[in-house]
């Protein structure tokens, strides 16, 4: 872990701005998981008008709508404390709005391109129809998560740079282009699974632990293996 105490430290940013679809389901199952393994935490709650600490070791954004999500790409632009934290290589997680502005460049409510914070080699702009619905997609091999299932909810498209890498393969849903969902880059991730996406894939909250305090214990099945294993079997009825 990158910060002076013993601690994992949980940064949750924005969540005045990026928090509409109860992303914030995903900080809480985090600092579940880690604890029921004896690692302790520390969870920092980042506001819009508050620097973004640079020792942090997991930072989480949400979505929100087009506004919100405009004044947060500019803050976290002119912040720049998540770009200096990412490039000395903490771990961050976005979904949907936080996605796309991590990355290069993501489109505004009339589709005009805007500059996005740039830890990402991904570009997103605005599609013809609007994704709605469950998700599923199969996550890279390579990471160790296997399927995963999420609500998405967004008219937005990504393209994925050369420096970047798919997330998953979709099964079912649009995801960033009807092929493909999220993107990962180093131990910067985005999707647009809300759900919230952690809680209802308890192994891709575990891969952001390990990415940061190495290999895991195993936890017994409990409430969230079950609920990814219903609400994969809901979404491919």
């Amino acid at each position: 872990m990158s910060n002076t105490s013993s601690a994992l430290r949980i940064v949750w940013i924005y969540p005045d701005l990026l928090s509409t679809y109860g992303d914030q389901g995903n900080v809480l199952i985090l600092k579940r998981r880690a604890e029921l393994r004896g690692i302790p935490t520390e969870i920092v709650h980042v506001h819009s008008s508050d620097a973004v600490p640079e020792q942090g070791d997991i930072y989480l954004l949400g979505g929100g709508e087009d506004r919100p999500q405009i004044l947060a790409a500019d803050r976290l632009r002119a912040d720049g404390g998540l770009a200096r934290a990412a490039a000395r290589g903490a771990c961050v997680f976005a979904v949907c709005a936080g996605y796309q502005i991590i990355g290069e460049s993501y489109g505004d409510d009339e589709a005009n391109p805007l500059p996005g914070v740039g830890i990402i080699d991904i570009r997103s702009g605005r599609g013809q129809t609007r994704a709605v619905g469950e998700i599923v997609a199969d996550v890279d091999p390579t990471l160790g998560v296997g399927r995963i299932t999420g609500f998405e909810n967004h008219q937005g498209r990504t393209a994925i740079g050369p420096q970047a890498r798919p997330l998953s393969t979709t099964v079912k849903g649009i995801g960033n282009d009807d092929r493909t969902e999220g993107a990962y880059q180093g131990q910067v991730l985005g999707t647009y699974l809300h759900g919230p996406a952690l809680p209802r894939n308890p192994q891709l909250a575990d891969l952001l632990l390990r990415w940061r305090v190495g290999a895991l214990n195993p936890l017994p099945p409990a409430w969230g293996e079950r609920l990814h294993e219903e609400r994969l079997a809901a979404a491919l009825r």
